[in-house]
């Protein structure tokens, strides 16, 4: 490990978190991308699909797609936008926002079990590092 940078290490632990939680979403069927967009309408409420492709920072088309995928599923729904009425809105259905919750949980949940590797005292310093860099702007 001496030999690795700290990037490196960095995006190892990243790959196995995102690893485990591409496991947690199958049983549910959904993808990531999915997984995403229903967490993000969770956190911001109904949007019209430009702004969630701006929140998931992705193409409008692929926004298309995953919202599609979604509202085939009946966790998503598309409204007209009473302000504008050319436009159209989107918003999670109750068993959207019950799927949401359940991924929200389980990742709550899995970060728990594999940061319990680490004792408190390094969890709450990696927490406070993790935050600073979360804020932080490049040079």
């Amino acid at each position: 490990m001496e030999d690795e940078g700290l990037a490196e290490l960095f995006w190892s632990v990243a790959r196995r978190l995102r690893h485990r939680s591409h496991e947690s979403l199958q049983p549910l069927g959904i993808t990531p991308g999915q997984a995403r967009a229903l967490n993000m309408l969770a956190r911001h409420g109904t949007m019209r699909p430009s702004e969630l492709s701006e929140h998931l920072k992705i193409a409008p088309r692929s926004t298309t797609e995953v919202v599609d995928g979604l509202e085939e599923r009946g966790l998503v729904e598309r409204l007209p936008d009473p302000a504008d009425r050319r436009a159209t809105l989107v918003e999670l259905t109750p068993s959207g926002g019950s799927i949401a919750e359940s991924i929200r949980a389980e990742r709550g949940a899995e970060g728990e079990r594999f940061f319990a590797a680490l004792p408190p005292q390094d969890r709450a310093e990696l927490a406070r590092i993790l935050a600073a860099l979360r804020v932080s702007e490049p040079s």
